[in-house]
């Protein structure tokens, strides 16, 4: 077994090193963090991940609001598991606890680094368990693998994808561990820690795992019982393996029937040119499948068909299983099977990797039956060409790929030829230099494609900056303003990423997630909040009201990001404002039913607003809107309602279009104008307001929140200028004035009812009441699906809403109020754990009797012999 395992060891190092390096050295040559002035944070990574990671640090060292159930400072409160279960569940998320909190950054950096050393070494293994072979080939090959292109293109910024990347080989070996009869109770260990790691990927990785261990069946030419004897144990240990995992993966599915709807995609397949570019080394394409493993991997995956040292059984099933898988990603029934029945809103080859880690098996297939002879190369070379002609065609090839290609062919087919000639000595010197060739190329390809991934994604998604002076003075502002629970410290409407609660602290409004909740999205719009991603990336509002409504006592303003080109700084710096608001808790007069749904909302956010707060405080006036040519602008055409205004033809233009109307002098002015896209100024007010910025866009992926502009001059006459940078629209009732005394006043009422001590803890929120309370509580938090709340002494049952929060009727009897929450899913996911738990441990005693009433082997059976018989 030292003899089996020792090369194993060597060649998972040797996978791991080059990995390692050759991941640095890319970064290194793309200029990019921690090696360079460019940041990698770009699209989800800077906006979900890397926050999703700091509030993980903040968690494992006990200074988060919140804990496993709740996030008490996202969305006014967000359920927890399915997030961790997403984004976090990973081993390697815990490495993030040894860096510094400001160092958030570089922890993801290191853990996306190991997790891809990871993946190449777990396929050295396999491949190495797959046939023995050179064991340094086996770690080049692994590196081809980890380093794939559908690595360094989709799962670099998306590091929970990285956990797939793992778990294909470790599952493949775990078909081999069911084909041999042995180590089944640690691969139903793997297989729960590859599903509950990150259950996405890891079904692509199993439905991968299962073809490959389909094709070892075929070719092992078994008799049918001992074939269907591995495939049931294969599918018993995958089985017990997600049941162990069902109490993460099941509060995932059900967070994702609650979540907020993403917008439903067809699939259209890429044209053939694209899908063969992507083979070949620094091309990059986002709706294109990243199939690159390297020049090597792919002229010896290209050889086997040719290689007439392997049996002919062998070379057939192993290409045409590459076929087969290749053709699959390109039909529209099978692309669903892959994706688990939903279109991604994204790329749509997710499940790429896969893929790539079959060519790295097919190419290990050539190379552990001995060198393919110079046919076999020659017309690997010769399909290389052909696939280089074709995909010239494709727009994913820039000028840069051919001189990589050209060098990376030769350092692949000089090594190959330098391996040939070195016949069978293992240690002669033209060994040593066919080693260093093909290490120098693939090293040298590797680094290149990834650096050219790395600029693509700087050039086509947006980008945020790591963390820096910045995020610490928010930070800062928000731990000096922080008096949760008994108020909320919003950390402001000019945020820096789409997490800034969890990553400067505070309990916003802000959040974005793939689970962010239907009903947090939808009230959160009717009240006039803003948000991108098609409602999944929910921004802070800054209004009094919806304020009061959330019990925001503090809120952090900041200028504009520097790190954004969204709009010019304006020379302030962060401040704080404080404001004096109801309690987490309140109560609502006997009218308020506690089972008020969205439904009740109409289409003006002014409205809605004095909805929840209960008393009427604005005044929505008629409006005269005026081009900037002073005409009546025209109604909308498409999709977004309110009348069109068309982009100004230059900065320096006088006149501009306006909002005219009249409101009560000294009420504060709203501009609620979501489908906007510029500026928009208060002018002829006493003292110059704030500027409000509009960011939206159409088709509608975004859209503007309420902002607030300044103070109705003593005249009542108030003019709002507008700057779009592109064609927008002001809808009806656009403008709202508030009157903050009647404001002060609600809140004062809600403040003397309301209850007089909130606690939290996770997820549990308990409010003493005043004495005789009457009504409704209400809870300022969305209604997520979970929640149930008792009143006093009375058993638990299931939270009412009121026009989205959770409420509860009181009869004036209970002084105290207490909501748990309970995760959709939990239960059933740990009852199913539990079974599979109870399942294993039966198995393990049976096996344990039956293996002491077994009589004892003969002395003269082999040791290796010995071993699959007790097992």
């Amino acid at each position: 077994m030292k003899e089996i395992s020792r090369p194993r060891r060597a060649a998972a190092l040797l996978a791991a090193a080059v990995t390692i390096t050759a991941f640095c050295a890319a970064d290194t040559l793309a200029r990019s963090y921690p090696f360079g002035p460019r940041t990698r944070s770009v699209n989800d990574l800077g906006n979900q991940y890397v926050p999703f990671h700091a509030h993980l640090w903040d968690l494992l060292h006990g200074r988060a609001d919140g804990g496993l159930l709740v996030n008490w400072q996202s969305g006014y409160g967000s359920s927890f598991l399915p997030d961790l279960g997403t984004y976090l569940s990973s081993p390697f998320a815990l490495l993030v606890a040894l860096f510094p909190r400001d160092e958030i950054d570089l922890a993801v950096y290191v853990v996306t680094a190991l997790k891809t050393a990871a993946a190449a070494a777990a396929m050295a293994c396999l491949l190495l368990t797959l046939r023995s072979g050179r064991w340094w080939a086996a770690g080049l090959l692994g590196t081809s693998y980890a380093l794939c292109g559908w690595s360094v293109a989709d799962a670099s910024y998306n590091p929970m994808w990285l956990d797939g990347l793992i778990a294909l080989p470790l599952l493949c070996l775990v078909g081999e561990w069911a084909l041999a009869g042995r180590r089944r109770y640690l691969g139903v260990l793997v297989v729960a820690l590859a599903w509950a790691a990150n259950f996405y990927t890891a079904y692509m990785a199993t439905l991968g795992a299962a073809l490959v261990l389909l094709l070892r069946l075929l070719l092992a030419d078994l008799p049918r019982r001992r074939a269907l004897a591995a495939a049931g144990r294969a599918a018993l240990i995958v089985v017990l393996g997600m049941g162990l995992a069902a109490p993460l993966v099941t509060v995932v599915y059900f967070g994702t029937k609650h979540a907020y709807p993403g917008r439903v995609r067809e699939f259209v397949p890429v044209g053939n040119e694209d899908l063969l570019a992507r083979l070949l080394p620094a091309t990059y394409g986002f709706a294109s499948p990243a199939l690159y493993v390297g020049i090597t991997a792919l002229l010896l995956a290209l050889a086997l068909p040719f290689h007439r040292a392997v049996p002919v059984r062998v070379r057939t099933g192993w290409t045409l299983l590459v076929l087969l898988v290749t053709l699959s990603l390109q039909w529209a029934p099978t692309h669903l099977v892959w994706h688990a029945f939903a279109t991604p809103q994204g790329s749509p080859y997710r499940q790429a990797f896969v893929l790539c880690g079959l060519l790295v098996i097919a190419a290990w297939q050539a190379l552990a039956y001995g060198l393919p002879d110079r046919r076999a190369l020659t017309a690997a070379a010769g399909l290389l060409a052909l696939i280089a002609l074709v995909a010239s065609s494709s727009h994913v090839v820039r000028f840069f790929a051919w001189p990589v290609l050209l060098l990376a062919t030769a350092g692949a087919l000089g090594g190959l030829a330098l391996l040939g000639r070195a016949g069978a000595g293992r240690r002669n010197r033209l060994t040593v230099l066919a080693v260093v060739l093909l290490l120098g190329a693939q090293i040298g390809e590797t680094a290149a494609t990834s650096a050219v991934a790395t600029r693509m994604r700087l050039a086509h998604m947006d980008d945020y900056a790591p963390w820096g002076q910045r995020q610490s003075r928010q930070a800062a502002a928000v731990s000096e303003a922080d008096g949760w629970p008994r108020y909320r410290t919003d950390p402001g409407r000019e945020q820096t990423v789409g997490n800034d609660p969890m990553l400067v602290g505070g309990q916003g409004a802000q959040y974005y997630s793939s689970l962010t909740s239907d009903v947090l999205s939808r009230t959160l719009t009717a009240l006039g909040g803003g948000w991108t991603s098609r409602g999944r990336n929910l921004q802070s509002l800054d209004n009094a009201v919806t304020d009061a409504i959330f019990s925001v006592g503090a809120r952090v303003h900041s200028p504009p990001d520097p790190h954004q080109n969204w709009f010019p700084q304006d020379g302030s710096g962060v401040t704080v404002s404080r404001q004096e608001v109801p309690p987490l808790v309140t109560v609502r007069p006997s009218g308020a039913a506690a089972h008020a749904g969205l439904s009740a909302f109409g289409p003006s956010p002014y409205r809605n607003q004095e909805l929840l707060l209960g008393t009427r405080v604005y005044t929505v006036p008629r409006l005269t809107v005026r081009t900037s040519a002073g005409r009546v602008p025209s109604r909308s055409d498409d999709d977004r309602p309110g009348l069109r205004i068309g982009a100004l033809p230059a900065a320096t233009v006088v006149r501009r279009p306006t909002i005219t109307a009249r409101c009560p002098a000294g009420s504060e002015v709203y501009l609620w104008a979501p489908h906007l896209s510029g500026t928009a100024r208060l002018t002829g007010a006493p003292a110059q307001g704030p500027t409000g910025r509009f960011r939206s866009d159409h088709p509608v992926t975004k859209i503007a929140p309420m902002q607030r502009l300044g103070t109705v001059p003593a005249s009542g006459r108030l003019r709002i200028e507008l700057s779009p940078d592109k064609t927008s629209m002001v809808p009806d009732g656009a403008v709202g004035c508030l009157d903050t005394a009647r404001l002060h006043s609600a809140v004062e009422r809600l403040r003397a009812t309301g209850a007089t001590r909130v606690t939290v803890s996770d997820g549990t929120i308990r409010a003493e009441l005043p004495p005789g309370s009457r009504g409704t509580a209400v809870v300022a938090a969305p209604r997520i699906a979970g929640w149930r709340c008792a009143a006093g002494d009375a058993p638990a049952a299931p939270a009412g809403e009121y026009h989205g929060l959770i409420a509860m009727p009181l009869d004036g009897s209970a002084t105290s109020l207490t909501c748990t929450f309970h995760p959709p899913g939990l239960r059933l996911g740990t009852a199913v754990g539990g079974a599979s738990l109870l399942v294993l441990a039966v198995l393990a005693t049976f096996t344990a009797v039956r293996r002491r009433r077994a009589p004892a082997p003969s002395t003269t059976t082999p040791p290796r012999e010995r071993v699959a018989t007790a097992l």
